[in-house]
């Protein structure tokens, strides 16, 4: 389950007569506890509680009580012992009419009426295993009002069905938007007494809602005549006290869709909660998914943290503002000329979505702003920071609403709280007209008709909800000298996974290097955009969310020698981290944020995690001062063995046989047994699967034939393979007995590394095996190699490599032997070297014997790993890492630094190594 179905299980729950014997189960059901796990519960089977309630291990223990004492309920709770054994997370106590909770880890704790725990079911989530930060618990409202809002637009298109066909779905993302308004104007003063829009429709809509669409409609009309024409217009006495509201946000028909009975219960039940707690740094990303139908089954996953965008928005510009801001102390004329900079600063996001971004950038000015005014001595003076000045572009039109409307609503909570209430609701109304967000194809509209480089001649004129001014100058002309900041988290979407549509659009943001466009992710259009862009605009800067895999691979080689080569920099990164949702489990993708700008001699920074480095440059692969990219090379560039394919049998599965089916076959069939070897690929390597197959040699293929078994196996692949569509396969289907594709067999053992494993081991998995095993196409093969080869493979210093030059499978390492293995950089070693490092992997292979039969992924648990395993690897790595530098590395940043050095000195200096031959093919 995630939050927001959470939250309305909860409500349902606070809403229905209290049952104290059924409190405690209810209560875990919605939090997504199965059946299974209730009946159990119920059993008395895992049930630890000693107080006659319900305790579930590791998680919470429940006790409902008699009238006026749940306070002291609790805190028998908390002295249970059964509650400390159990490892309880949580306690909590109701009599029905309180609630009392605490976070036993945080101490944290949560008192109030019974019907209104909903309000804190934030406070609850970890117990459905949704790992929170913070600003979800602060802000539970905007997914309470998410769920109400979903819920009532649902009910609205089941009786207008009409209303969500493509052509009125514009009209009913306004109803929607302008709900949201009324909602939090209501509640904000906007409207002239607390709940007065809600208190109308209830009073002045029948019960049956027979009329409540004309009612709304009535409502939205007279918002939007002015009061000398409303006698004309003839707006009810009932709805003369709303105001003029203008903006364009009530223009454009005021038709609403009719209500059925529950429809309308929404409606008002949405209008009951309290607005003043929106939140429009992320209800916009949350509210979007209520109008996409193929977003709401994700409903409640829309959360992008405040703390992620202030990755991008800080050393994009406003830590330097902060800087300034310091600098200036108390000096009213540097603290003038730093509001008149902020003033004319436009942030503009090319892919804004529900303005996130914008709102938060915005929110920061202001309270930058509101510190300048303070210290002038002019607290009360009216903000120079117009909202026309955060500008966005977004594909789909109700995103593109909500951005505008979590604009304004920003606008007006920053006045309250830097100005008062009382002069922010004397400027508020009427809406002004302008606006800078427009609904379009961002890879296909020219960026600088939205964003111009001196800050006047807009050429495009904002759409649908807010119109833009005829008088464009005169707004335009504040920005006069402006910087430029832009920035956003655009779509990403991998080449394979492109529409054709998408595709379109990408090579015509690439159309100066069309190239591109067929490799590359579809987040690289923003980048190409900006190129052009910056081409016009002087000292643009932007600053994106992407994929990490546009700094991995080959689009680390496709991209930025381009950028490089057009005058664009990386001005600041941040290495790969997670960009969280409100998902269970806190699922995200893995990105990187990407500072770009001209060439200059600023110094460059970039982060890991919490770890700032200044440098002279970046690099494609985010390594500080080295602007170095590794291409593909057929041969090792150091002293190591030539690392191969394993072997791919295209047969339909004909030549594959699982543990129970080999041993029943050579126990029935003694001509199987010499051709019966075992097989391993990635899976079988890492999770110690035993899996076997058909391996018979050219000379062998007649004596194989007297098996009836095998016999009629080869006729399945000879079958299979005429059937293909691959010419390459259909050659081989009169060479049944054979793998297609034979890269190397050992004659005395081989090294095998997984083509694809995971990121959270602590090294790549890698095994020595004998002779008689055949590698599988997803391995790569050292066939009779040294073992000190080894060494390097499971060593700190390759798993750094591979994570960095090669391309990942979402988070998980994708090995390659033309770009991880033989570009890898090793210096000359000496025999003392090898035989040193042969010991460290002999070392290694003995600890793992230690504890058989764990498996790799047994072995490599990052939590779990054994002692003296560790200790073995260690060995290795300041043996190995000793002969790099004389000494072992602090840090990944220096292994990096240290072998891309190496590398560019290894690729200049040295020519390709002779009697290397390259005997099969890579997957890269």
């Amino acid at each position: 389950m995630n939050a927001v179905e959470i939250e309305q299980a909860i409500t349902d729950l606070a809403e229905q007569p209290f049952d104290s014997a059924e409190f405690p189960y209810a209560f875990l059901e919605a939090f997504g506890n199965k059946a299974t796990t209730i009946k159990r519960l119920r059993a008395g089977a895992s049930n630890k509680s000693d107080l006659g309630g319900v305790l579930q291990t590791s998680n919470i223990h429940i006790l409902t009580c008699d009238a006026g004492r749940v306070t002291q309920t609790l805190a028998a709770l908390k002295a249970s012992s059964a509650t400390v054994k159990a490892k309880a997370k949580f306690i909590l106590a109701t009599d029905g009419a309180d609630f009392e909770a605490e976070d036993l880890t945080s101490g944290e704790t949560v008192a109030c009426a019974f019907k209104d725990f909903p309000d804190h079911f934030g406070f609850f989530l970890p117990l459905a295993g949704i790992s929170t930060v913070r600003q979800i618990s602060e802000n539970a409202f905007d997914i309470r009002a998410t769920s109400r809002l979903n819920r009532l637009y649902v009910e609205l298109l089941k009786d207008n069905p009409e209303w969500g066909a493509a052509e009125r779905r514009h009209d009913m993302n306004n109803l929607m938007a302008r709900l949201i308004f009324c909602f939090f104007a209501e509640d904000t003063d906007i409207f002239i007494g607390k709940g007065r829009f809600t208190e109308t429709v209830a009073q002045m809509s029948a019960r049956d809602s027979s009329n409540t669409h004309e009612v709304l409609a009535t409502l939205f009309r007279t918002m939007n005549t002015k009061r000398e024409d409303r006698a004309a217009a003839k707006i009810p006495r009932w709805a003369e006290d709303f105001p003029y509201v203008n903006g364009q946000l009530f223009s454009g028909g005021d038709e609403v869709p009719r209500f059925s009975k529950i429809a309308r219960s929404y409606l008002l039940h949405v209008g009951g909660l309290d607005w003043t707690k929106i939140n429009p740094d992320i209800f916009g990303s949350m509210i979007q998914a209520v109008a996409e139908d193929e977003e709401r089954g994700e409903l409640g996953m829309h959360y992008t943290s405040v703390p992620n965008i202030l990755k991008v928005l800080n050393p994009l510009f406003l830590d330097d503002l902060r800087e300034k801001l310091d600098e200036a102390d108390d000096n009213v004329r540097m603290l003038l000329n730093l509001r008149k900079r902020i003033a004319k600063i436009r942030v503009f996001d090319p892919a804004c979505g529900s303005g996130n971004f914008l709102v938060i950038a915005y929110k920061e000015l202001r309270a930058i702003e509101a510190e300048i005014n303070r210290r002038r001595g002019e607290p009360d003076r009216a903000s120079e920071i117009p909202v026309t000045n955060f500008r966005g572009i977004e594909l789909r039109d109700f995103p593109a609403e909500i951005a505008r409307l979590a604009l304004v609503i920003a606008e007006y909570q920053c006045d309250v709280l830097y100005r008062g209430q009382k002069l922010a609701l004397a400027e508020f109304l009427p809406l002004r007209n302008e606006n800078w967000i427009t609904c379009h194809n961002a890879l296909r509209i020219d960026w600088l008709s939205m964003c111009p480089a001196t800050g006047t001649g807009v050429k495009l004129q904002a759409d649908d909800l807010f119109e833009t001014p005829l008088d464009q100058a005169e707004i335009d002309f504040q920005n006069e000298g402006g910087e430029t900041y832009i920035c956003g988290n655009p779509p990403y979407k991998g080449s394979k996974w492109q529409s054709d549509e998408q595709k379109a659009d990408l090579a015509n943001a690439w159309v100066k290097h069309p190239k591109l466009a067929k490799t590359t992710d579809f987040v690289t259009g923003w980048f190409a955009r900006f190129f052009d862009y910056a081409d016009s605009v002087p000292n643009a800067v932007a600053a994106f969310v992407a994929t990490n895999s546009i700094c991995q691979g080959q689009q680390a080689i496709d991209v930025w020698p381009i950028a490089f080569q057009r005058g664009y920099e990386i001005r600041f990164a941040h290495t790969s981290f997670k960009w969280a949702n409100l998902a269970s489990h806190n699922a995200g993708v893995t990105v990187v944020i990407v500072g770009l700008g001209e060439k200059s001699t600023l110094p460059k920074r970039l982060y890991q995690e919490e770890l700032l480095k200044q440098c002279s440059a970046i690099g494609p692969y985010l390594v500080p001062d080295s602007l170095a990219y590794v291409q593909k090379a057929n041969d090792p560039i150091g002293e190591q063995s030539t690392m191969l394919f394993g072997n791919m049998p295209r047969d339909g599965g004909h030549l594959f046989l699982d543990a129970e089916l080999a041993e029943k076959v050579i126990a029935e069939d003694v001509d199987v047994r010499p051709f019966v070897k075992r097989f391993v690929g990635s899976t079988e390597l890492i999770n110690g699967k035993l899996r076997y197959c058909l391996w018979i040699a050219d000379k062998d293929v007649e004596s194989a034939k007297r098996s009836v078994f095998i016999a009629e196996r080869l006729r399945l692949v000879a079958e299979n393979r005429k059937q293909s569509d691959a010419e390459s396969t259909r050659q081989f289907a009169t060479q049944p007995h054979r793998f297609v594709q034979i890269a190397g067999v050992a004659r005395r053992d081989q090294i095998l590394v997984p083509g694809v494993s995971s990121e959270n081991r602590p090294y790549l998995p890698c095994d020595y095996l004998t002779a008689d095993v055949i590698a599988s196409n997803k391995c790569f093969a050292l066939y009779d190699a040294p073992l000190w080869n080894m060494a390097l493979i499971v060593s700190k210093l390759h798993w750094v490599w591979i994570g960095t030059v090669c391309v990942r499978m979402r988070t998980d390492f994708s090995y390659s032997n033309t770009v991880g293995w033989n570009t890898f950089p090793v210096p000359a070693l000496t025999d003392k070297n090898k035989a040193d490092l042969t010991r460290c992997a002999e070392d290694i292979l003995l600890a793992r014997e230690h504890h058989f039969p764990a498996t790799i992924a047994d072995l490599y648990h990052p939590e779990n790993m054994p002692a003296d395993l560790r200790a073995a690897h260690d060995r290795n790595d300041e043996v190995l890492e000793r002969i790099y530098i004389g000494r072992r590395f602090k840090n990944d940043t220096e292994r990096l630094e240290k072998l891309f050095d190496l590398y560019t000195k290894m690729t200049a200096s040295a020519a390709p190594a002779k009697g290397k031959k390259r005997k099969a093919g890579d997957n890269a």
